[in-house]
């Protein structure tokens, strides 16, 4: 693929395996859906955020109000488009009340959670530690295990990636500085996979870089080579496993420089999760290169044929950013006034 693509299937409604969405055409799927309705969250909050408001804002909106939903071309739930994972959610929380906190263990480990942290990264721009702490946390309600730590790395690099000057150098250090376990161990693999294949001159074939990247990840990922077949103990918690997307993702961002056309084409194009590897890929190289990193025809034609005001999104979010920021930045002044009392006094 080279953009956006006709219906992937003419029968789409009763087509299998993959019934009844509608790929293709610039349709967004649930990761934007997700992420669109963590700003919203954001938006109503306008301050840094926990477990707690996934369940007292996230399911609410999952749940209760109806919206486009392009893949299925009518007005329905959220709740309606999203896969188990993120149903779990809804059955924890809203039904079980769980403990927000804890509601995300026991849920298979995939990157759900991760898949719509681009958010945290942004409240928290230039701090991939607070990005973290945060992602972690909301993580937390959806996830457990490789797939809440999937998350709070990429809202790490989101935010190493949106800091004023930085590089693709920077969002990958920042990565690996936050990433434990199989997540660190695969995420080190397909860079040193990646910074390799570079070296070598790269290939004329463009699906080799995916290949390259795929054999790297492949260790460490539960799903296994036949993506509809998973093995009996896939996507089970586990110290040394990794979900996919994410190392591959920044894979691409590295092998590509922080080009968001050639690296979300490259996610595209290796296929398994895709949506979900271009997303995160785009997440960060858009931080990186901003508005314009995006292809504007992209845009355009996504905006269209989802019915998205992705611009009145992005000047949600930027507002969201600058509330936070600011209150931020006032307690940082406070607690560093703090501070200096306090070492002043204790230096009498």
């Amino acid at each position: 693929m080279t953009g956006i693509v006709g219906p992937f299937l003419p029968d789409w409604r009763t087509a299998r395996p993959i019934a009844p969405y509608h790929k293709g055409d610039g349709h967004v799927t649930d990761d934007t859906l997700m992420t669109h309705a963590l700003i919203e969250v954001y938006a109503a909050r306008r301050t840094h955020l926990d477990a707690f408001h996934m369940a007292s804002d996230l399911v609410p909106i999952m749940i209760g109000e109806p919206r486009w939903i392009p893949e299925l071309e009518q007005e329905a739930l959220i709740l309606q488009r999203v896969f188990l994972a993120e149903k779990w959610m809804v059955a924890r929380m809203h039904y079980g009340h769980v403990d927000p906190r804890e509601a995300g263990v026991g849920n298979v480990v995939n990157c759900g959670a991760t898949m719509y942290m681009a958010p945290v990264g942004l409240v928290n721009m230039g701090d991939p530690e607070g990005a973290y702490a945060e992602a972690i946390d909301l993580a937390g309600a959806h996830q457990s295990s490789y797939g809440r730590e999937a998350a709070g790395v990429f809202a790490a690099a989101v935010a190493a990636a949106a800091a004023p000057g930085a590089t693709v150098a920077d969002v990958m250090d920042a990565a690996r500085r936050m990433a434990h376990d199989g997540t660190a161990a695969a995420i080190d693999a397909v860079l040193a996979a990646v910074a390799d294949f570079t070296a070598r001159g790269g290939s004329e074939d463009p699906r080799e870089l995916g290949r390259v990247i795929r054999a790297a990840v492949a260790p460490y990922d539960t799903v296994g080579d036949a993506y509809r077949a998973m093995a009996m103990d896939a996507r089970l918690p586990s110290r040394t496993k990794s979900i996919e997307e994410l190392p591959v993702a920044l894979g691409f961002v590295a092998a590509h420089a922080g080009d968001a056309r050639a690296s979300i084409l490259d996610a595209v194009n290796y296929g398994r999760d895709s949506d979900s590897i271009a997303t995160m890929a785009g997440a960060i190289c858009g931080g990186l290169g901003g508005r314009d990193a995006v292809p504007a025809e992209w845009v355009r034609d996504v905006a269209e044929a989802s019915r998205l005001d992705l611009d009145a999104v992005a000047d949600t979010m930027a507002g969201v950013v600058r509330d936070v920021a600011a209150a931020d930045a006032e307690r940082a002044r406070a607690k560093a006034a703090m501070l200096d009392e306090l070492l002043a006094g204790a230096l009498l």
